[in-house]
């Protein structure tokens, strides 16, 4: 019989991240951005072959946007612990926002190739200080008891977001035949996070008073090495990513392999997000996980799994499942290494830990796609996609093997030493 002095049994609440009046502004901002970013990378791949008629030309796109954060998002993650990060990101999104401007006039003008590439140089330099600063904002909005359902609720509205993005960006240069209002809707949308970011009120966070010395910025590096199960986490989710890059390759598929044409190739696209939101929504309903160290492990070995049956498939329903089912289990690798990372670091460091994991994680989409058409160049697509999920599974097993403790990896919210 339950004692007097235990009181209810507590329940877990699927929206709890959400009763949250600044995380409501927060998470709506993001898919908006989210939304026209995935509509201004359509339009910019459309706009520039249409231009070139060159595959370097669109390959090109992804170097110029992931060299700014992999040369500045170390000292972008610094200046994000010192300086006032809502102004920060503020700041950022509106260069962002004339950047986007930018491209709408030189689609309405035919303007060289050139002055694209150099938009878009200047979004990928925004958003170099943008991501470490944006990252801390959540922590802001939501106590720390509920961390992984407002993880779970971002990853949820970054997918769908993702879905929708690619289709409605495509529709639009369909309706209009050019990608002028791609890049109008982009700032419009930009414009209405400034907004809804400027609403927020937010909680007064700790920030950094190191002096700008190699020191300061190293500070981030030391405490992943001396945080175990971070560094484990994003050595996981980093490998899995630039060894699973089969997304890169879904046009041979669709259009050599699959035979499905232009439409399969938008459903194919679009399932990895689905499979995603599907799983965010089981995710926000389900109590926190007790066992995040084996789900983590479990969920990439899952990745790389379906990754294989995808690259051998010849059936283009079960290539969609198996592309749902990639989508579920990233999904499920995302939120629990981005509620290691609120959890478990110091808020004074949150900035310079977000950068190096927007280095490693966030360039590895860019680089794995890369390194899959690289391998697919010399040896063909299906063995480039399965060798990827071969070398996912094998990364699995290594990290378990190297960081034991993240097997033994229980609650993500549990009071713990934070050298693990």
């Amino acid at each position: 019989m339950r004692a007097a002095s235990e009181g209810p049994p507590q329940t877990h609440d699927p929206y709890a991240a959400l009763r949250y009046n600044d995380f409501r502004l927060l998470v709506t901002g993001r898919f908006l951005t989210t939304l026209g970013g995935q509509m201004v990378d359509v339009a910019v791949g459309w706009q520039l072959y249409e231009q070139t008629h060159s595959a370097l030309a669109l390959g090109l796109v992804g170097l110029v946007e992931v060299m700014p954060v992999i040369l500045l998002a170390l000292y972008a993650g610094h200046l994000a612990d010192r300086l006032d990060r809502k102004r920060l990101v503020l700041a950022t999104r509106t260069a962002m926002v004339v950047c986007s401007l930018g491209l709408a006039a030189l689609a309405y003008l035919h303007g060289p190739p050139a002055w694209v590439y150099a938009c878009l140089l200047g979004m990928g330099i925004a958003n170099a200080f943008n991501g470490p600063a944006s990252s801390t904002l959540l922590p802001q909005t939501v106590p720390p008891a509920i961390f992984s359902n407002a993880a779970t609720w971002s990853s949820n509205t970054w997918q769908l977001a993702a879905a929708l993005g690619p289709a409605l960006g495509g529709g639009l240069i369909a309706l209009f035949r050019w990608t002028t209002w791609n890049y109008l809707l982009n700032a419009f949308m930009g414009i209405a996070f400034i907004v809804l970011i400027a609403l927020m009120r937010g909680q007064q966070t700790a920030r950094g008073t190191e002096e700008n010395t190699l020191e300061s910025l190293a500070a981030g590096i030391r405490f992943l090495r001396s945080s175990q199960l971070i560094l484990a986490a994003i050595t996981l989710d980093m490998f899995a990513v630039l060894l699973g890059g089969a997304t890169t390759l879904l046009p041979i598929y669709a259009k050599d392999i699959l035979h499905v044409g232009p439409v399969g190739l938008g459903w194919t696209r679009t399932a990895p997000s689905v499979g995603a939101v599907v799983t965010a929504l089981i995710l926000a309903h389900r109590p926190p996980l007790r066992r995040a160290g084996r789900t983590l492990i479990g969920a990439v070995a899952g990745f790389g799994a379906a990754t294989i049956v995808f690259g051998f498939s010849r059936s283009f329903p079960l290539s969609l499942a198996m592309l749902c089912l990639m989508g579920a289990f990233d999904n499920i690798s995302v939120v629990v290494r981005s509620t290691l990372l609120l959890v478990r670091t110091p808020d004074e460091l949150r900035g310079r830990v977000s950068a190096i994991n927007n280095i490693f994680v966030g360039t590895s989409n860019e680089l794995g796609g890369f390194e899959s058409g690289l391998v697919a160049q010399w040896l063909g697509p299906v063995i480039s996609v399965v060798a990827g999920g071969v070398g996912t599974i094998l990364v699995v097993v290594l990290t378990a093997l190297i960081w034991p403790e993240l097997r033994r990896l229980g609650a993500l919210d549990e009071k713990c030493d934070p050298s693990i």
